[in-house]
């Protein structure tokens, strides 16, 4: 399972897909998921929907997954010169952003470099401290005779660090937020083909969510799920956040279950029986005020849906360097078969709010 695993992140997390524009990554997930599900399909944003069809009477109800597909990154502001400016897709941390590499998307894909000038050329404001986006310029080598030909504003500029295996299961890779729920969902589908559930699983591998939730919000009304987890990462311990020991979770140890407004208590202690029954170790994730994650707009759409979020801990999030354990990826995977497995018809009637 690991083996097979740490393959598809690879694959997942080498692929492109910036938020509005992740087909390429879509591809790659409907290969993976058509053979484990009975119904593809891909909405008017994006999003792939992937139906596995419950052995209970019809009209069956449905469970919804939700992991987002798509993933940080830039756009180009302005050819200057044989240089580049961008802007932000989502949220950039630029401490990090000086000699990352990247694939600038335009006419063709290019290879290039960000680089930030020396602190003598920067504007006074910007010589100390961390060097703002707005400062920084991707290379990729051309001469500005030809860069304009080849790129234009509007372009997307991926990431291109390659994944790392790291000692001890871990992997260091971009875009692991959120391709390593994407592939825990895979990781779902795959136990599922080996255990009967009377539910309809509906996998859903959602755009936009790092500009707004927006694959999430119309996904969940046009297909109007009994209930919903939302699968995502989570800020994982390390030695700087000893400080936020309440707010970090350990890699290694197992799904991190959220608990807040909103989580359904209901579901929230459903998926933590679940747990017990399989043995997984497991945390809890306060979230006081609204998670974050597809879960937001899920939660609301149409008359409501019972939702759940499901977290992967994760360090370095949002850098092209995020580093997670396989094994909580797979733990999570085999979680949601768990729970799903566990659904009797009747669940709904017995779902409170108590």
């Amino acid at each position: 399972m690991e083996t097979l695993l740490l393959s598809h992140l690879k694959e997942l997390t080498t692929a492109p897909g910036v938020s509005g524009y992740e087909h390429r990554v879509c591809d790659l997930i409907r290969a993976a998921w058509t053979p484990l599900t009975d119904e593809p399909h891909t909405d008017r944003l994006g999003s792939l929907w992937a139906i596995k069809h419950g052995t209970g009477a019809k009209p069956r109800p449905g469970i919804m997954l939700a992991a987002h597909m798509d993933a940080i990154g830039l756009m180009v502001s302005q050819v200057e010169g044989e240089f580049l400016r961008v802007v932000p897709i989502g949220g950039i941390d630029a401490r990090v952003m000086p000699g990352q590499l990247v694939t600038v998307h335009g006419r063709e894909d290019l290879p290039g470099l960000v680089v930030q000038p020396p602190a003598f050329l920067l504007p006074k404001a910007n010589r100390e401290g961390v060097v703002p986006l707005s400062e920084l310029l991707v290379d990729t080598g051309l001469p500005a005779e030809k860069l304009p030909g080849l790129v234009k504003a509007g372009d997307v500029i991926s990431f291109a660090q390659p994944p790392v295996e790291l000692q001890n299961e871990l992997l260091a890779a971009k875009s692991l937020d959120n391709r390593a729920s994407v592939a825990a969902l895979t990781v779902c589908l795959e136990t599922l083909k080996g255990r009967p559930h009377v539910w309809d699983v509906i996998a859903v591998a959602t755009v936009q969510e790092e500009v707004g939730l927006q694959g999430a919000r119309a996904s969940a009304f046009a297909l109007h799920p009994d209930l919903a987890v939302a699968v995502d990462v989570t800020h994982g311990s390390g030695p700087a956040s000893k400080e936020y020991a309440d707010k970090t979770f350990p890699l290694g140890g197992g799904p991190v279950l959220g608990l807040g407004p909103n989580i359904h208590p209901g579901l929230h202690a459903a998926l933590k029986a679940a747990a017990d029954r399989a043995e997984m170790p497991y945390t809890v994730e306060p979230m006081p005020t609204h998670s974050g994650t597809d879960a937001y707009a899920i939660q609301i759409a149409r008359a409501g849906i019972p939702t759940m979020v499901v977290s992967i801990p994760l360090r370095n999030m949002h850098t092209p360097v995020e580093v997670l354990s396989l094994k909580d990826v797979a733990r999570v995977g085999r979680l949601l078969a768990e729970f799903i497995a566990g659904l009797g018809a009747d669940f709904m009637s017995t779902l409170t709010l108590d």
